[in-house]
């Protein structure tokens, strides 16, 4: 094949500006697509999945991700619309843990826990970033140290994460960690999916199927109670492809803790390599996301605090639950729970982490 028409059917990664973070520090945004049309826009800030086009089962794409079209959103929300979450995803209860015989306080920034890294986490970073191209596969990878102390986290962690779009039209996310001290990681990609990519705004119409017979029930504060609870026979059984809004609403105080699901599934595994976790499709759409991971637990967040106050790209309102999220990670407050799998990284040791989302469309018309 000629370089013409290679560079034709494999198109280049593409950087530009994106916009300017808080500062001054420019953010870029690189974009990258495949043969299939599929298309993926990462901005440095965040590291964030600004945008993601995929085709519907007639072939037209649209993007699937909420999401901003500038900074000012962005550093203005608290919904980390399709950001990188570290050091630690998710909640560690008073934002408090002991490692090692040392007590070490993190900074608070949801009621009186600690949240997807603190106020200023991985996602208000601005990552460096390099393009590259590999045969078939497109993408962009991003780096950032995290300095001793950041968010009161011990250690200085160097953390890259790779974006990689195959011509199978599936998106992996690679992690890599190191620290000098040692601290606990768990890092997560926190993109909210809408796979019919415009009305009906909501995803209670979109059917999931979670590979998992256990979850982590929650206290008042979404805080694990330490329990890992069976899901038969509980509206958070989707052992099957189920409608999401066929038992949000149910009478149980879990959903009402949650004002919906947010929970973190034990996902039913293995070994330790990349296993199926979750199936989404949306059915007047056909689209279908595949979600693939080497982690122990995924969180499924149904958008119950977006509200209808902010208003992401073009425009668009972020109603309440017009975006769902599937958040593959190692369990809430692990640190605080020696019997959860331990997230806790030390000296000479590499953490390491792949999460696939493949896309495709179901054959049926059932629009």
């Amino acid at each position: 094949m000629s370089t013409t028409a290679r560079a034709a059917t494999f198109p280049t990664p593409r950087r530009e500006l994106f916009d300017v973070a808080p500062g001054g520090a420019p953010v870029d945004l690189f974009t990258f697509s495949n043969t299939h049309g599929v298309e993926v826009r990462v901005i440095t800030w965040g590291g964030i999945i600004q945008s993601l086009r995929t085709p519907d089962r007639r072939g037209r794409l649209a993007d699937i991700v909420l999401g901003h079209d500038d900074i000012a959103g962005y550093e203005h929300s608290a919904a980390y619309l399709g950001a990188l979450i570290g050091r630690y995803a998710n909640r560690i209860a008073g934002g408090r843990y002991t490692l090692d015989g040392s007590t070490h306080q993190l900074s608070i920034n949801n009621g009186p826990n600690q949240l997807h890294g603190g106020a200023r986490g991985f996602d208000k970073a601005v990552w460096e970033a390099t393009p590259f191209e590999r045969g078939d596969a497109r993408g962009v990878i991003l780096t950032h140290v995290s300095p001793d102390d950041d968010q009161g986290y011990p250690g200085t962690l160097r953390a890259r994460v790779t974006y990689t779009l195959s011509d199978n039209d599936a998106l992996s996310v690679d992690y890599y960690a190191t620290t000098n001290r040692p601290t606990p990681v768990n890092l997560t990609q926190h993109s909210y999916f809408n796979l019919g990519a415009g009305p009906p705004t909501d995803v209670l119409g979109h059917t999931l199927e979670i590979r998992a017979s256990r979850f982590t029930p929650v206290d008042q504060t979404l805080i694990p109670t330490g329990a890992l609870s069976p899901v038969a026979d509980t509206p958070f059984d989707f052992r099957t492809p189920v409608l999401i809004g066929a038992r949000i609403g149910a009478d149980d105080e879990q959903l009402r803790v949650g004002g919906g699901y947010d929970h973190n599934f034990v996902l039913d595994r293995e070994g330790d390599g990349v296993v199926h976790a979750a199936r989404l499709s949306e059915p007047s759409s056909g689209r279908t996301l595949d979600v693939s991971t080497t982690e122990p637990g995924m969180q499924f967040y149904s958008g119950n605090f977006l509200d209808g106050s902010g208003r992401g790209k073009g425009g668009r309102v972020h109603a309440h639950r017009s975006g769902l999220c599937l958040e593959t990670q190692h369990f809430p407050d692990s640190p605080n729970r020696p019997d959860f799998p331990s997230t806790v990284l030390r000296p000479g040791a590499e953490y390491r982490s792949r999460t696939v989302f493949a896309f495709g469309v179901s054959d049926a018309d059932q629009a």
